[in-house]
């Protein structure tokens, strides 16, 4: 009996020792001391990519000035071959070239109001100046097209219904708290559950569902209110909802980005919204102006992610991945979705060179286009490069990637990462987190997370992981809206992400081997994974 517990112990310690992770506590010293010093750089990429560029809807002139920056300013660094990476958007519903070239909206009867908005994205301009009646009008089935059926022309029609606007009584920006991070690392769920915060995707102002029971439905429903309102001849549209708080608008895009012939339709503050519909419940005329202009280029609708490299040396065809979606929405400057992210990801990279650290295998880099209609970018090169989730036939490059890391949830600081329902990397993480004890404990969670790129790799069975993060202002006031700007960014978050990143990657691409995977996925139809939004 002693001699079976003897072998069982000497088995028990073989495993703990082959789990033991080998960390250079110099370089990741490097890391902060070069991060945390007056060499940062990740604020002026925030500055360029946002105050500079501005929003970055894909296929936008702004997208295409922003991603020549990045790759000029990577090629700068020294980084191997930066570079665009072309992709084909959805031939049913291709992403043109659009941008706002101007706007200005006011309720100008019974009194003058200027008005907060932003038209929404592949809609339409007024052709100069025009003035209107509004009216409320909540379409949501065919027969309350009948009931509007010739009383709308020239008018500027409320969507959305009336939204109801709660006294705020809770913060708008909060932090992990230890308890609600504690019981994120312990929490047992099913492997498929999600977790974190998933994008949302899709038009402004629909106010759910209504009318439709199911996707296909309602995106039938949308093209008939889309020809409907075209038929009619509505001066616009009209949008809000109840988060539109204090000034702060959220919006989407139409559902045809190819149609230049599209109404305008405009996302406004709920506030003034509000008042407008107010006046017409009390049975008060209200006259509007508009004056938009906007500029579509339909025969571009190719588009591309940016790739770049620092060549590994023992094992350089062994690849490490890291990255975050480019492209943002147009009502802010697209700051923590997902400037954030990309300039991160760029620091990570900039750092690595700098510092001259010498890693086995290979580190790309990623920023990936078309996220905010759905993971396009990132998917369109997992196909390419990986495998296709149509087929699960895996290319030769499938098993050269060791892993890849993805941040997509603002401004926060970095407090753990999402598992993906890969468990054996959670003694991995935890033993990096913990050389790292004065920046982050860490949560490692069995959770998922959803809504952005990580889940084109983790579709093809390829680990692919999102960081924790804390929420800050992200769900509740930035997350596509026009406060979405680089003044909701704080540094000293931005600075401890491109640390602990940094020290991932650089840790991936040492280890001695790659980081283990989970068995590979089933085959799927194409657009089954990861949902039609992104975050």
């Amino acid at each position: 009996m002693r001699k079976t517990i003897a072998i069982a112990a000497i088995g028990l310690t073989s495993v703990l020792l082959l789990a033991q992770e080998r960390i250079d506590l110099n370089v990741i010293h490097k890391i902060k001391t070069a991060e945390l010093g007056n060499g940062s750089q990740v604020m002026e990429i925030m500055h360029k990519l946002t105050d500079q560029y501005g929003p970055r809807l894909t296929n936008s002139p702004q997208y295409w000035a922003a991603g020549d920056w990045a790759i000029s300013q990577m090629k700068e660094w020294g980084l191997t071959d930066p570079h665009r990476e072309a992709w084909a958007t959805p031939k049913d519903n291709p992403i043109p070239s659009w941008e706002v070239k101007s706007y200005s909206g006011a309720m100008v009867e019974p009194t003058y109001m200027p008005i907060i908005g932003v038209p929404v994205a592949w809609t339409g301009g007024t052709n100069g100046p025009v003035t209107g009646e509004a009216i409320l009008a909540q379409i949501q089935t065919a027969a309350d097209m009948e009931t509007f059926h010739g009383k709308l022309a020239g008018k500027y029609v409320l969507t959305s219904a009336v939204p109801e606007l709660a006294f705020p009584t809770t913060p708008l920006a909060s932090r992990y708290t230890p308890e609600q991070l504690s019981e994120l690392s312990t929490e047992l769920i099913p492997t498929g559950a999600a977790g974190g915060r998933g994008g949302r995707g899709g038009a402004a102002g629909r106010g759910g569902r209504a009318g439709a029971t199911n996707p296909e439905e309602f995106r039938a429903l949308q093209e008939k209110m889309r020809s409907f309102f075209k038929d009619e001849k509505v001066a616009g549209t009209l949008t809000a909802n109840e988060r539109g708080q204090s000034g702060t608008l959220f919006g989407g895009g139409a559902q045809n980005r190819m149609d230049t012939t599209n109404v305008p339709q405009i996302s406004i503050t709920a506030e003034h919204y509000n008042r407008i519909a107010r006046l017409l419940q009390h049975n008060t005329a209200v006259k509007l102006m508009f004056d938009i202009k906007t500029q579509f280029d339909t025969n571009k609708t190719e588009s591309f992610n940016i790739v770049a490299e620092i060549p590994g040396t023992t094992k350089k065809d062994e690849v490490v991945m890291v990255g975050g979606h480019f492209d943002s929405w147009h009502y802010g400057t697209g700051a923590t979705d997902n400037a954030a992210g990309s300039a991160v990801a760029m620091e990570v990279m900039r750092l690595l060179k700098t510092l001259n650290v010498k890693m086995d295998r290979t580190v790309r880099i990623g920023l990936w286009g078309g996220e905010e209609e759905g993971l396009l970018g990132s998917k369109a090169y997992v196909t390419q490069h990986f495998a296709d989730t149509a087929d699960m036939k895996v290319k030769p490059e499938h098993a050269k990637l060791s892993g890849y890391f993805n941040i997509d949830n603002g401004t926060g600081k970095i407090r753990g990462v999402y598992l993906q329902g890969n468990e054996m990397m959670r003694p991995v993480f935890e033993q990096w987190f913990g050389a790292m004890k004065d920046l982050t404990n860490g949560a490692v969670t069995i959770r998922n997370t959803g809504g952005t790129d990580h889940l084109s790799f983790v579709g093809v069975g390829i680990p692919g992981f999102q960081f924790i993060q804390d929420p800050m202002d992200y769900d509740t006031r930035t997350h596509h809206s026009n406060m979405d700007v680089y003044d909701r960014i704080q540094p000293g978050d931005m600075k401890q992400m491109a640390i602990v990143e940094a020290a991932f990657v650089y840790l991936t691409a040492t280890r001695p081997d790659m980081l283990p995977r989970v068995d590979l996925p089933a085959p799927a139809p194409a657009g089954g994974r990861g949902g039609r939004g992104g975050n």
